[in-house]
């Protein structure tokens, strides 16, 4: 489970900001007055070091950090 785990947070930044890119490339809906495509790539700038945090926890818990 953690491995799974680990896995969907190393990929989920380039999952999000690269293969989903495409799809989220519109004006509308406009969030906090960015375009959507602008609000998505700060979103996941945002996110991005939450999931480094989570990696390097369960790397931690595992015990495999030196």
């Amino acid at each position: 489970m953690k491995k799974l785990l680990l896995i969907l947070l190393i990929s989920a930044p380039f999952i999000a900001q690269l293969v989903v890119l495409p799809f989220v490339n519109r004006i509308d809906p406009i969030i906090f007055g960015l375009p959507f495509l602008q609000f998505w790539l700060f979103l996941w700038i945002v996110l991005t070091p939450f999931c480094t945090l989570g990696i390097y926890q369960l790397q931690k818990s595992e015990g495999s950090l030196d």
